[in-house]
């Protein structure tokens, strides 16, 4: 028996779900600060909805819209400046991962006015954070049901995650008609997110029976979704849509039990030096993951491959289409690199395998150098 975990959250789910339960925020406070990225929360409408929930519910509130694509903690310590200046009693983040995230990370610093920006990776203060409500607008994230935090802390310029349970929203309105309106690049991308979450969470030496009942559900919803990708290279329907933001929650509540690998820690470095959006980062080394995986647990693989309907190259052919990552990195960088992991690398450690520092850049000087 190992089914030991901890997911503190509400999920409301469904068409409309914010509208039709915008009750919920009564208890959050009287007056919250909204934050969102540049423009997407408005395309997609949700921004509208909160807005009216709001409203209707007497709760006063104020926006702060400067969140961009890998939140920084510059930034996140702003907001939590703004959200005292005015009152706020709670936060609602509406978007992607990175408002999702920043929210998390605005609500310590709202509460936690002698905490500099860098601090909060030090994981000590003394006052509660503020509640958060999230909105989901992206299906790849997960960030609706776990209790991290990504951020770039901007003193170095270095993606980094914080973990606990003052980083779980209390309550999570999971509309997938918010992600109607996501570009084909996006909707890639945060699909293989999901994906990466779920088969780093699979192989994972802290899953257990029922980060595995999630991992294989999610796997199953996205194998359309990655196939529509490949074969179409077209906007998936209201139907797929609705089937790959399902899988990025259930590839999220996995992700919570177990932590990710080493894909999501080496995809960092994509992110921060050549600009590839976050899903294809990570998703450029889970080809390499599912093979080191299959090689020291291949009966797990195996159900892995049979879930997919796919061999193990068919899959990685797949995923290594979709990332499309074309990148050198020069010799300067790699040496940035050599110096920038010291074991143990808890992500590392959950590898299958003996995956180390030293594992870790000859895989950079195998694939990209």
């Amino acid at each position: 028996m190992n089914i030991s975990s901890y997911m503190p959250v509400q999920i409301i789910s469904g068409k409309g779900c914010l509208k039709e339960n915008s009750g919920l925020l009564k208890d959050m406070g009287k007056s919250c600060l909204i934050v969102t990225g540049g423009n997407s929360a408005k395309k997609c409408g949700a921004l509208k909805d909160a807005i009216e929930a709001l409203k209707k519910n007497e709760i006063s509130y104020h926006i702060f819209d400067g969140i961009t694509e890998n939140p920084q903690t510059a930034d996140c310590h702003r907001a939590g400046e703004k959200a005292r200046e005015n009152g706020a009693e709670f936060i609602i983040g509406i978007g992607g991962g990175s408002p999702l995230d920043a929210s998390k990370a605005i609500a310590i610093y709202a509460s936690n006015p002698n905490l500099a920006p860098a601090d909060i990776y030090l994981r000590k203060y003394t006052n509660k954070s503020l509640p958060v409500v999230l909105v989901g607008t992206t299906s790849g994230t997960g960030s609706e049901v776990t209790g991290v935090s990504v951020l770039t802390d901007s003193s170095v310029n270095l993606k980094k995650s914080i973990s606990g349970h003052d980083c779980y929203s209390v309550i999570s309105f999971c509309d997938y008609t918010y992600t109607m309106t996501m570009p084909y690049s996006v909707t890639v991308s945060t699909a293989l997110d999901a994906f990466a979450h779920a088969v780093e969470a699979y192989f994972s030496s802290t899953a257990n029976d029922i980060s595995d009942v999630y991992a294989e559900k999610a796997f199953s919803m996205l194998r359309p979704g990655l196939l529509h990708f490949y074969n179409n290279k077209s906007l998936p329907d209201e139907s797929l849509r609705e089937e790959l933001y399902s899988a990025s929650l259930f590839a999220g509540l996995c992700l919570n039990i177990t932590g990710t690998c080493f894909p999501h820690t080496m995809g960092y470095i994509l992110t921060e030096d050549f600009g590839i959006a976050h899903g294809r980062a990570c998703a450029a080394f889970i080809p390499e993951f599912i093979r080191i995986s299959a090689e020291n647990m291949p009966c797990k693989a195996q159900k892995l491959f049979a879930i997919m309907d796919m061999d193990c190259n068919t899959l990685c052919n797949l995923i290594e289409t979709l990332s499309d990552i074309n990148i050198t990195i020069t010799p300067e960088q790699m040496a940035k690199y050599e110096t920038r992991w010291t074991d143990p690398v808890k992500n590392f450690s959950r590898t299958p395998g003996n995956f180390t520092s030293d594992t870790a850049v000859n895989l950079l000087k195998k694939l990209y150098f």
